[in-house]
């Protein structure tokens, strides 16, 4: 099994990490949440010579998924999570275009397949554990890699922050839950990738993040 990697792309105007996954000997791997700017995946994607099999999604917020249908239709690959509670939102990503005046072409998003909480994903020898971590967004879940210690956290945490919950479906106290409950036992040195700016360590939160103490 060759070590797992990460490259992310910052897209569309809300700077989302759409994060691609991949091996580093067989250059398999997987897109995580395109929220747009697909054109640009795709050349990141050639310019390295990986190949995409599916693409995750972590929620379903317009930034995360508003370009998923369109990079499926370009690579022929199928479109996995997020949990099926946030099926309504991703059921209304036009109106969510509309709602930010969006210019660029978003289609509402019909999963190939919802995740539940202990479904297991993967791409070749690299699986992930799904967490349903709501409270940012009633579906939002978190890909982790026991191996490689490492969580795609979509954004139920931030470096020095957590998601936001005044959106549509949004509950402060099931997020601080999520984080306290199912994340941060995990171990302080489980390194994570969230959907905006930098990443960190879960034992730097812990100790620091001032929504967490």
């Amino acid at each position: 099994m060759g070590q797992l990697n990460a490259g992310i792309v910052p897209v569309t105007a809300f700077q989302q990490n759409c994060t691609i996954l991949f091996d580093m000997d067989d250059r398999q791997g997987v897109v995580v949440d395109p929220g747009g700017d697909i054109d640009k995946v795709l050349a990141v994607l050639k310019d390295n010579a990986i190949n995409a099999g599916a693409i995750w999604i972590t929620h379903g917020h317009i930034d995360h998924a508003g370009g998923a249908m369109e990079l499926k239709e370009a690579l022929g690959i199928e479109i996995i999570g997020p949990h099926e509670a946030d099926r309504p939102l991703l059921a209304k990503l036009e109106n969510q275009a509309k709602h930010y005046g969006i210019a660029d072409p978003v289609r509402n998003c019909v999963p190939d397949r919802f995740l539940s909480e202990g479904d297991t994903v993967s791409f070749g020898q690299h699986a992930f554990e799904v967490l349903h971590c709501p409270g940012h967004a009633p579906g939002h879940v978190v890909y982790y890699n026991r191996a490689a210690k490492f969580a795609h956290v979509g954004d139920v945490l931030f470096r020095g922050s957590v998601g936001r919950t005044d959106l549509p479906g949004g509950d402060h106290a099931a997020l601080i839950a999520s984080i306290k409950d199912k994340l941060l036992p995990l171990g302080d040195d489980i390194g994570f990738i969230c959907g905006h700016g930098p990443g960190g360590r879960f034992g730097e939160e812990r100790r620091s993040n001032p929504f967490l103490i």
